[in-house]
Parts: structure tokens; C-alpha cells; sequence
């Protein structure tokens, strides 16, 4: 069983993800320049958002980080252990973990639960003395119990719930990696966009008329903004969410909610500060269906244009306008539940056309409904 996510999210001017030149990230689609948020920036917006407003418990989160060694050495030092000894330990028990270190930190990130750091923890204390001594337990090799098996066990993705949702790959262990239960869309809008160039200037407080600078700006710049409606896409997969969650349902069911809520709410920070992009989207629907997937990307093949009437309204009924047409086409057969939340008008949209979609009154009936189709397939 799957539960897809479709929301319509219209952002003032801003610039929420950019691309190594500073300009917002954006794609052609339709043979049209569209504005765009990468998938991984979503992402890691909805993981800030899960631990943040703590919609799951932080021993059932993790830490991507390439500074594992400081963390494990900050944790031994707090338990007593001398600060020296401390990085030593924790640096002979990443090299025997084949996380080759270089100036304090792993070469690649990794994605680590916090019950996983606090077992490498709790080992590099049990096991002071023969990490610091160097031998890895090699002489213990024989009967299966070496230190470097010991901590290789201990990463078993320590039931981290974001782990489980978005997946992780350990290069130096591909079997200690996670098939991601979350399918993530990059966002694009639904309305063609060209930059603005928004030219600024900083004034020097204490700069004086007879500087060598004279009156002017201490500072001259350029930053490139857009306004656009962003259609945007995920599915979770409860399977594979069961499967890398030991089988547990209730933490498969706190995962589902998280990432309802975490889609809905989590923005991305890029220059929040000069844009303030507090704007919820206009439109949430969420599909709970056993097979046949359906991205709706393809209601925005000819851009929306604002200049016909409400951008938001525009998108909203060209999107159920395709649900229609899939709905046609390829039938319903395994959808559980259809559902809608919107501040639009119903009428605009056409949602009382829209096929066996229900629109709910609040967001709250929308995410309740969805758990409560969910939760038997995760029983």
C-alpha cells in the first residue's frame, strides 16, 4: 500500500534553493523555464521540521554528519573519560569501522540514528582499554566476538524513523544500507517564471563624508528572486516503511504522520531572512492506494498563467482536471481513499467534479482519514 501527497504551494518573491551561481534552481518542462526545489532540499526541510516540532521522539532520529569521531569523543568525555582519550577511542573505533578519518571528520557523510551512536558509545567505553591498546580484538577474531564485528552491529539503523523514510547508503558497508520508503518529486511551478534581479545596497553606519569611500554604499550586490506555485509530489511506500522499521506499527504509523505533517509545513530556510516565505500551501490531497502510482506533473505541461485569473485557482482545477483524466483512462481500482484539504474555492477548482475525491473541511480531517486507512495494512 502506498500514500501519495500532491500540494499546490504559491511562494511570494523568494529564492528557497539556489544553484552554485546564487540564482534560484529551476528546469524546463513543456518547453518552458520553470522555477524548482530539488528533492533533496525538500527532504532535508521535512527532516528538520519531524525534530524540530519533536513529531517523533529524538532517540528515533538521526544525525547526517561527517563528524561522527567529535560526537562519539564529546559523549565519552561527558561520561568521564579524559578528552585526549576520549578521540582517541572514538577514532580506533571508526577505523574499525572502515570510516577512514582525515582532520577529524569521515570522508563521506553519514547518515547515523542516534540509538546506533549511543551503542558505538557505549562500546568504545566497554572496550576502553583494547581500542586504545590498538589490537581490535583481532586475537578474539576466531571465536566470532572481535570489536570490529561488535561495533559493525551495532549500526543496524538504530530504528531511526527518518532512516526508514528517506533511506541511507554507507559505501564502505552496502549492507548496512536502507531502500528509502519515500519517493520525493523536485517541485517546479505550474506558471512559467523569469528572475528578478533585486539590486541592494549596504550602508556603512560609521563611513564619513571624507572617507576615501566618500558617502557612498559599503556595499553594492545583486540577488536574484521569483514568485511562483509550486506543484508538488511525494510518495511513501508502507512496505518498505514496515520493512525498515523491524515490522513495528506503531512506529510505522508515527512515521506516516510525521511525514504527512512534515510535507505539509516544513519550508525550505534559503534566504528566509530577506523574503520571509511563510505561505502554507493552497492545496493538500493525499491518495491511499495499494498500487498504480500517479504523479499529476503533467496537468502543468502548459504552464498556468496568472494573467487568465488566480495562479493558485488556475492550478488547483488544471491538476483535478487531470486526475480526471487518469481516473478515465486507468480507473480506480486499489485507491482506498482520495481526499482534498483547500482554502480555495471549491467552485473555482471544480473539486465537486473532481472523481472520488472528498474534500475535507481541515487539514486535520485530511491526515486523520489517511491514518486511519493506513493503519490496518501496517497491523
Amino acid at each position: 500500500m502506498f500514500v501519495e501527497m500532491h500540494l499546490l504551494q504559491n511562494f511570494a518573491l523568494s529564492n528557497l534553493n539556489r544553484d552554485d551561481t546564487g540564482a534560484p534552481k529551476s528546469c524546463v518542462f513543456g518547453g518552458t523555464r520553470r522555477a524548482r526545489i530539488s528533492s533533496q532540499c525538500l527532504k532535508r526541510a521535512v527532516r528538520t521540521y519531524v525534530r524540530e516540532q519533536a513529531l517523533v521522539p529524538s532517540e528515533l532520529l538521526s544525525y547526517r554528519t561527517k563528524w561522527l569521531q567529535r560526537e562519539l569523543a564529546n559523549r565519552l568525555a561527558a561520561g568521564g573519560v579524559e578528552a585526549e582519550q576520549a578521540g582517541q577511542v572514538a577514532a580506533r573505533a571508526l577505523e574499525l569501522l572502515e570510516f577512514r578519518l582525515k582532520n577529524g571528520r569521515t570522508e563521506y557523510l553519514l547518515m547515523v540514528g542516534e540509538r546506533e551512536i549511543a551503542r558505538i558509545a557505549d562500546l568504545c567505553r566497554e572496550h576502553a582499554a583494547a581500542l586504545q591498546g590498538g589490537d581490535g580484538g583481532r586475537k578474539s577474531k576466531k571465536e566470532g566476538d572481535n570489536l570490529a564485528g561488535l561495533f559493525l552491529k551495532a549500526l543496524d539503523g538504530g530504528d531511526a524513523v527518518d532512516i526508514a523514510l528517506f533511506g541511507r547508503m554507507i559505501a564502505t558497508h552496502p549492507e548496512k544500507n536502507v531502500d528509502a520508503a519515500v519517493q520525493m518529486a523536485h517541485a517546479f511551478s505550474t506558471n512559467a517564471i523569469a528572475n528578478e534581479f533585486d539590486f541592494y545596497s549596504a550602508v556603512d553606519d560609521l563611513q564619513q563624508q571624507d572617507d576615501d569611500e566618500g558617502a557612498g554604499a559599503g556595499m553594492l550586490g545583486t540577488v536574484l528572486y521569483n514568485s511562483s506555485c509550486y506543484y508538488r509530489y511525494a510518495n511513501v511506500d508502507l512496505r518498505q516503511l514496515l520493512t525498515n522499521l523491524g515490522g513495528d506499527p506503531d512506529r510505522a504509523l508515527t512515521a506516516v504522520r510525521a511525514f504527512l505533517l512534515g510535507m505539509v509545513h516544513a519550508v525550505p530556510t534559503g534566504k528566509r531572512t530577506n523574503s520571509a516565505p511563510q505561505n502554507p500551501p493552497a492545496l493538500i490531497m493525499a491518495v491511499v492506494r495499494e498500487h498504480g502510482l500517479w504523479s499529476l506533473a503533467n496537468a502543468f505541461v502548459v504552464p498556468v498563467s496568472g494573467a487568465r485569473g488566480n495562479l493558485m485557482e488556475l492550478s488547483a482545477k488544471e491538476m483535478l482536471a487531470h486526475w480526471n483524466q487518469l481516473s478515465e483512462l486507468y480507473g480506480q481500482e486499489g485507491v482506498h481513499y482520495a481526499g482534498l484539504a483547500t482554502y480555495l474555492s471549491s467552485d473555482a477548482i471544480g473539486a465537486s467534479n473532481a472523481v472520488g475525491i472528498a474534500v475535507e473541511k481541515r487539514l486535520a480531517d485530511l491526515v486523520d482519514r489517511v491514518l486511519a486507512e493506513v493503519q490496518p495494512a501496517l497491523a
